[in-house]
């Protein structure tokens, strides 16, 4: 009779260890759903609050030459857009005071193209932008000089 008790504790004893391991992976893989989910909110949310991609001098040429109006701003001094700008463009130097108040007249679903001497001042004035919401931002890679040293066309 003993043996016959400590083999029916035995199959039980596997039984539940089966019943725990089928709860651990459900467990497991309700965890792993919930994690991916989570990513893919968040990859939802960044979407919605803008984006920033580094476009090529060409692409901005094609650009303000294949469309009707462009949102096309230069973030240099009033001084740096004298001396020379891209053609259409609209001075909002990002080192003012007022730039944020300058943008607000930017339609903010609409793309909008900035550009500076190298690249630096409107890869921050591109930040700026998505963190007041607007929607799809193009940063012109390498800024005037990069465009000049294509031999695209400049307005004085």
């Amino acid at each position: 009779v003993s043996k016959e008790i400590i083999k029916n504790c035995l199959a039980l004893t596997k039984v539940i260890k089966l019943f725990m391991m089928k709860k651990i992976l459900l467990l497991s893989t309700l965890v792993l759903l919930f994690a991916f989910q989570s990513c893919k909110d968040s990859s939802k949310e960044v979407a919605a609050k803008g984006e920033i991609e580094l476009i090529s001098p060409q692409q901005v040429y094609d650009a303000i030459y294949s469309e009707d109006t462009v949102q096309l701003v230069d973030v240099r001094t009033p001084r740096e857009y004298k001396e020379s700008h891209l053609k259409g463009a609209q001075n909002i130097c990002v080192t003012s005071d007022n730039f944020n108040e300058k943008v607000k007249t930017l339609d903010k679903n609409k793309p909008v193209y900035v550009y500076c001497k190298k690249g630096g001042r409107s890869a921050n004035a591109a930040k700026q932008l998505k963190e007041m919401g607007f929607t799809k931002i193009y940063d012109m890679d390498g800024g005037i000089l990069l465009w000049q040293e294509h031999q695209l066309e400049v307005s004085k």
